[in-house]
Parts: structure tokens; sequence; C-alpha cells
């Protein structure tokens, strides 16, 4: 039996916490929109696209995969801070599992990726990419997919890391390669095969491509998916998969510890 109380408390609790952050909410609209429409802006000048879809287009999904990616990352960081000053402790020698409290942290970073990519996707329309029932369902179902993947890698990394500053610097080094090696900014077969062998390890990779799917029009098939439908779900699954098992992994070795050392 699943136990509903404490993934919902966790939950409830992450919500709180980052609609008491206002510059975390801040900062989680105004990056996407420097990107899309300062960046994507002067590139669309001189990128030429195919007929019918504009560089700004194409940049779309790209943003919104950012949006996913810094949200599930930084939902992360709550898990730092929670060890840094003894939350986690606590939770560690509740009695419930830690696939529970690692499942409710992907649960409630996933979510609040989920509300963070509903604000963006509000301005498709502005650029020409107009939303039926269909593309917000579809596009729902593959923004929460890819939010689990990407916070279960934050919360692998997070199981290991006991310090704001070591995690800031570690999120540094991981959070701008994958998005720069993720298909967001030029299409994937269009880069030398070394790199497209390193996308193929990001699965933020994948969460874009699902994304280009379900937003981009027929006549961007050139700028268009770079892999299939059914490609893109099981590499996203068999990525949560693998992280959510491993820092349920580490999350339990840290329990036996606090616990020896609470005797």
């Amino acid at each position: 039996m699943i136990p509903l109380r404490p993934i919902q408390s966790i939950v409830v609790r992450e919500f709180k916490r980052f609609f008491r952050q206002r510059g975390r909410l801040l900062s989680a609209l105004a990056r996407p929109l420097l990107w899309l429409f300062i960046l994507g802006t002067g590139i669309t000048r001189i990128v030429e696209t195919p007929a019918g879809v504009s560089y700004l287009q194409f940049l779309f999904p790209g943003v919104l995969g950012m949006v996913v990616l810094f949200s599930s990352i930084h939902s992360a960081l709550s898990t730092v801070y929670d060890r840094e000053f003894g939350v986690m402790r606590l939770i560690l020698v509740a009695p419930i599992s830690r696939l529970t409290i690692v499942g409710a942290k992907v649960l409630s970073g996933s979510l609040l990726s989920l509300l963070q990519a509903a604000i963006l996707l509000c301005l498709a329309p502005l650029i020409g990419l107009p939303l039926g029932l269909t593309q917000v369902l579809l596009l729902t179902l593959y923004v929460l997919l890819t939010a689990v993947a990407i916070t279960g890698v934050g919360m692998l990394l997070a199981s290991r890391i006991d310090s704001l500053e070591n995690f800031a610097g570690v999120m540094n080094f991981v959070v701008f390669p994958m998005f720069f090696l993720s298909g967001g900014l030029y299409p994937v077969k269009l880069l030398p095969t070394a790199l497209q062998w390193v996308i193929y390890a990001n699965p933020l990779a994948y969460g874009i491509d699902l994304f280009k799917h379900a937003l981009l029009p027929v006549e961007a098939m050139a700028l268009g998916p770079d892999f299939s439908l059914a490609l893109n779900f099981a590499l996203l699954v068999a990525f949560s998969a693998v992280t959510i098992a491993g820092a349920t992994s580490l999350f339990d070795k840290e329990a036996r510890l606090v616990r020896l050392a609470a005797r």
C-alpha cells in the first residue's frame, strides 16, 4: 500500500517553500523570456529556416525544456538544504521507506516544473504556435515525464552532496552542458557525430524532442524531432527508473548511518 500521507506532506511542504521564495519564481519566469525573446529574436535575423517556421518557433521547445531542467534540478536543492540544516535527519528516521521519500521529492519537483512550464506555454500562441486541447494534454504528459527523469538526476546528485555551495557548483557543471547538448538550440542531426553520442546520454534531449513532436508544425520537419516517440518514452522511463533507484539506494545508506550515529 502506498503511504499517501507522508507523500502529501512532503509535496505540500515543497510547494509552500516555492511560493515563499519569490526570487525563485521571478527567475523561473525571467530566464526563459530572455532566451526566447532576446536570443531567439536575434538569431532569427541571421538564421535561415524552412518556409512556414521561424527559428523562434524552433527554439520554443528548447526553452520549455530549459524551464523543466532548471526547475527540476533546483527542486533537488531543497534536499541539500534539508540535509545541511538537519531536517533530512528527521525525515530519514521516520518510519517510511526511502523510496517514499525520494518519490515524494521527485513528485513535488515534477509538479512544480509542470506549473512553471504551463505559464510559459501561455506564450506559445504569441509566436505562431497555437495550442489545441490535444496538444495541451500531450504536453502535460511530456513535461511530467521529462521532469521526473530530470528531477531523478537532481536527486541522485543531491543524495551525495552535503552543502548548498557544493550543489551550486555541481549545478553549473551539469545544467548548462545538459541544455547546450540537448538539441534545444540546434537540430541534433546537424551536429558532429561525437557530440551526437553525448546527446544520446542526455535525458533532456528526449524530453525536448517530445515537445517538438507536440509543438512544431509539419512544415518544420527539417528542424523537427530527431527521435521517434517510442524511443523518447522508453529512454525517459529508463532514465527515471535508474536515477530514482540509485538515489533511493544512496538515501538508504545515509539512513543507516543516521541510525548508527543516533545510538
